[in-house]
């Protein structure tokens, strides 16, 4: 039910494409070297045939060669900015690809530049190869934020050897092997776990690195810890510390939720004292664990169902200095009732609200969710309230979950009260009346399971003729054999 309430609340109608009124407002002003009375109307043109569904990508160019107005880069970076979230980055390209052939002037850098950068957050990887291949064609130069974003787009397309490629023959792009870009290569590598072939690029360029050192450490550290290896990532802290880097919160933070994912998997027993050694340690080089250092522990405890540690932790908490935020209350309150401590859990919901908390509205959207699939509705209701009291709004998602809980556990009254209420509030409902109607919707009571007696003394045992006949036959097939082999 709590996967209901989610795509319940991330229901909403789609917006209608902007109009061509509204492209003006959409220009990049850095572009905007047109005069303000044309500028407009050749934009609003390009950008109603880049952005058109009608057609193929020639229908595309054919439509663009019927263009009568004056081109220039600007033009055509404004056009690219004010469609990019609309428009298919097939048409994109073809865009750029018949402004380069069309311009009076060829394009500048930055327009490919640009352009590129626009790819590589789309994840295009058909239309970045096509312009790194025009960009080394015709010598033109890649800035070193391009290739970061390039990089970086490669490698979460599972492309991490074409983008070490790319890195090893910059030249060939104009762009420098510099700290930016080793420091941008390395990022990319680690942020999907490549943290070896990151190390590589470290020990091939550490004269380029020395200012950097922190930030590239952070990225190893963070790289090891996407692949869970606890021994790699203690060896980078170790490390760090060596050449004279402290280790702050983020990194420890860090090492902190690889340890703790590692041990969710292959030594859950181990949670607790292990990361609680690793905060000693952090209070020793006075770094202090907060609740997010905490909140790590606690979300790999709940997802073990280990309630009493949980609720440990919680106090642990408190008495050590470090306030719970409502993250933390939620993680306590979300494994005490999938483990069906109905009490504790209202109790600890009741303990953050005391605190003076006020939690984000998810909190109560997910709670809600889980109570009503353990089919605790009752305490779904209670904690209902407790989120109108608090008016934090957007109750609607809630609503839509609720009413038809209720009138599928025959709770017809219960569902119409609630149905009244959110029309009341103005709040439009995903769900149809028709769940109101006893006659239409149908009840769900679960049953309990039937216990198997085995009352007959026949089902339960083997009769013995049955038994005494086997045997017989057995003996038969026994002496048959025997007889065969002499």
């Amino acid at each position: 039910m709590h996967v209901l309430l989610k795509s319940a609340w991330k229901r909403s109608s789609l917006q209608n494409m902007m109009s061509t009124q509204n492209f003006q407002l959409l220009a990049v002003s850095h572009y905007s070297t047109l005069p303000p009375i044309s500028a407009p109307a050749q934009l609003q043109e390009l950008c109603s045939i880049v952005m058109s569904t009608v057609g193929g990508l020639d229908d595309l160019e054919l439509n663009l060669n019927k263009f009568k107005g004056s081109l220039t880069s600007s033009l055509v970076a404004q056009v690219i900015d004010s469609s990019k979230h609309e428009a298919h980055t097939r048409r994109l390209l073809r865009f750029f690809l018949w402004s380069g052939k069309n311009l009076s002037h060829n394009l500048e850098n930055k327009d490919y530049n640009y352009a590129l950068r626009v790819f590589a957050e789309k994840k295009d990887y058909i239309a970045m190869d096509i312009l790194l291949g025009d960009l080394k064609k015709e010598g033109r130069i890649m800035d070193a934020q391009t290739f970061g974003l390039v990089a970086e787009s490669l490698v979460k397309l599972g492309k991490e050897d074409e983008a070490l490629g790319i890195f090893k023959n910059l030249d060939k792009y104009n762009c420098p092997i510099d700290e930016f870009t080793v420091t941008a290569i390395i990022n990319a590598l680690c942020s999907k776990g490549h943290s070896k072939r990151a190390e590589g690029v470290v020990w091939h360029h550490k004269d380029k690195i020395e200012g950097t050192r922190p930030c590239i450490y952070r990225s190893l550290l963070y790289g090891w810890s996407v692949q869970r290896n606890v021994k790699e990532a203690r060896r980078i802290i170790k490390e760090m510390k060596s050449n004279g880097v402290i280790p702050d919160l983020s990194c420890y933070n860090t090492f902190l939720r690889c340890l703790c994912e590692r041990n969710l998997r292959h030594n859950p027993s181990g949670l607790v004292p292990e990361a609680l050694n690793v905060m000693m340690e952090m209070r020793s080089y006075k770094v202090f664990p907060t609740s997010i250092s905490y909140n790590i522990l606690l979300s790999c405890l709940g997802k073990t169902r280990r309630v009493k540690e949980s609720c440990q932790i919680l106090e642990t908490m408190k008495n050590s200095g470090c306030d719970p935020d409502w993250v933390s209350y939620y993680l306590v309150a979300k494994v005490l009732f999938l483990s069906g401590r109905f009490g504790k859990g209202k109790e600890t919901v009741d303990q953050m609200i005391g605190k003076g908390l006020v939690p984000n509205y998810k909190f109560y959207y997910s709670l809600i969710g889980i109570l009503c699939g353990v089919e605790r509705v009752n305490h779904a209701l209670e904690l209902f309230e407790k989120m109108k009291k608090s008016s934090l709004g957007g109750y609607g998602p809630v609503y839509d979950v609720l009413i038809p809980k209720l009138c599928r556990g025959g709770d017809f009254e219960k569902g119409r009260e609630l149905w009244d209420e959110a029309t009341c509030l103005g709040i439009t409902l995903q769900c149809t009346r028709d769940v109101l109607d006893p006659s239409i919707t149908e009840v769900f009571k679960p049953k309990r399971p039937e216990k198997i007696s085995l009352v007959d003394s026949s089902i339960a045992k083997t009769p013995p003729k049955v038994t005494k006949f086997v045997g017989k036959m057995m003996r038969k097939k026994y002496t048959a054999r025997k007889k065969k082999k002499k």
